[in-house]
């Protein structure tokens, strides 16, 4: 059974306080429905406090960056699925599907029906690198990439010609790994998984043949993790290749991968290709080390090469180690640029936004009214990346998300709510019906998995995934109703 609605009604009349509910079940709302989200769910039903978790997504299928992100290769990685499921099926639990703040819903109306409102809307944009040709034809962010070849329906009419022999991605970590894997994988080995049907059909016409992956400071600072480095080593038709001389190491990176067990394992990987003889097959995947771009170039409104300047790596305070140029300059020759220097946070109507960091300005979880200030906003909390940034894997989050909900269980404890206390109008489901948003609630989910993991299962893959939202919507069986 669903845990009833906290009823307000005698609240204390200063804002945000709340008397005489330390033992009532908190209505709490959860923005978004991707790792951190799940994670937050997670946490919040492991402690005593008897809860109602309404998790309301943006899009119509749950589970973000493992359904959106994850590379369809790493289907592994995707298993974490099966503990969100078992949160689904929770009876505290419901599921509110293609439904976006700011559009469908005002921040106004979940603090109207809602004692705590935790924001995990992830980073939803993308970083510049603010050079000169960067928005010319065939210059295109990672994050669009991904999507495109994951089937997000945002970025399913995106264009990446494929026609062209040289790519230069730009960037040290696993997003740039993923990118530059999928556009040299064999197409027979991606036709198992669960990749989009339209980028399968276009990476079968590839022509690429070689991806160049930039770094502007020293292998010794790569972010990437060891297993996906490794990986290159046995993609069948494809060899790895790293110039020796750029793996040389100064004395502080010397020291820095001493004390990190992940960059020494990348370290040996990284010298083990230098040393390796090319594999039998006509795909290349070279690391480059210590070069900046600084400009794309183009012939006829289209990219043709990028500029990169040869840096230093300069000792800073603290151990870091900046990249600094030397004023060596080459141009590399590509048809197409992937850039993968980061994803940013992007703001969500009502919701503070901290502009330099690309997130929502938060005490430990809790929310500011504003970036640098001291104030919190009453029973409003943020995890993940709009939390943190755009940092670590999947797991990051569960600790980050234990975090926040501590405090969210503090706040409760001490009768701290959102908003002031007033009667709770009528419940969700029907101010959506009201204004007539088509959205999916679990049994619309389960049926939608169903529909794509039957369409795969026919063709050996794991699902087919939808990705149009008409078309998820019907397979859901929208409009929804109440679990």
């Amino acid at each position: 059974m669903r845990v009833a609605p906290v009823n307000r009604k005698g609240a204390a009349s200063r804002p945000g306080i709340v008397d005489n509910v330390k033992n009532s079940p908190a209505n709490i709302a959860i923005i978004g429905a991707g790792p951190a989200g799940f994670f937050a769910a997670e946490a919040l039903l492991k402690r005593d406090d008897p809860v109602a978790i309404d998790l309301i997504n943006n899009l119509p299928a749950p589970y973000g960056l493992v359904r959106d992100g994850v590379a369809p290769d790493h289907q592994a990685i995707k298993s974490v699925t099966r503990v969100y499921a078992s949160l689904l099926a929770r009876d505290e639990v419901r599921y509110f599907g293609n439904v976006t703040l700011g559009e469908d819903v005002t921040l106004e109306d979940l603090r109207s029906r809602y004692d705590q409102i935790v924001y995990a809307v992830g980073a939803q944009s993308d970083r510049r690198l603010g050079i000169p040709g960067e928005d010319l034809a065939g210059s295109h962010a990672a994050m669009r990439f991904v999507g495109w070849y994951n089937a997000h329906p945002r970025f399913r009419t995106e264009y990446f010609d494929l026609d062209c022999e040289d790519v230069v991605v730009i960037g040290n970590g696993n997003v740039a790994i993923d990118v530059a894997r999928i556009l040299v994988l064999r197409p027979e080995r991606l036709a198992t998984t669960d990749i989009a049907d339209h980028a399968l059909a276009a990476l079968r016409k590839s022509r690429v043949r070689r991806v160049t992956v930039l770094g502007r400071r020293g292998p010794a600072q790569a972010s990437f993790t060891n297993p996906e480095l490794r990986e290159f080593g046995r993609l069948e038709g494809v060899s790895a290749e790293v110039d020796a001389a750029e793996l040389e190491l100064d004395a502080a990176s010397a020291a820095e991968i001493e004390d990190n067990a992940v960059r020494k394992r990348n370290m040996n990987t990284l010298r083990g290709y230098a040393e390796s003889k090319p594999a039998d097959g006509d795909r290349v995947v070279r690391f480059r080390f210590l070069v900046s771009p600084f400009e794309v170039v183009g012939k006829g409104g289209k990219v043709c090469g990028v500029r990169v300047e040869r840096n230093r790596l300069v000792a800073q305070k603290g151990g870091y180690q900046r990249a600094e140029g030397t004023g060596v300059v080459e141009t590399l020759r590509c048809g197409m640029l992937i850039r993968s220097v980061g994803y940013r946070g992007a703001p969500v109507p009502g919701v503070p936004f901290d502009e330099r960091a690309g997130i929502v300005p938060n005490e430990g979880g809790r929310v500011l009214v504003r970036a640098g200030g001291k104030e919190v906003v009453p029973g409003e909390y943020v995890v993940g990346w709009a939390k943190r940034g755009p940092s670590g894997v999947i797991g990051t989050n569960k600790a980050d998300a234990a975090g926040t909900v501590a405090l969210m269980s503090d706040d409760r404890g001490a009768g701290i709510f959102v908003g002031c206390g007033r009667d709770r109008p009528d419940d969700l489901p029907r101010l959506l019906d009201r204004r007539g948003v088509r959205w999916v609630d679990k049994k619309g989910w389960t049926r939608m998995d169903a529909c794509e993991t039957a369409l795969g299962e026919a063709q050996g893959r794991p699902r087919v995934k939808f990705c149009r939202v008409p078309e998820m919507l019907d397979a859901a069986g929208t409009p929804g109703s109440r679990d």
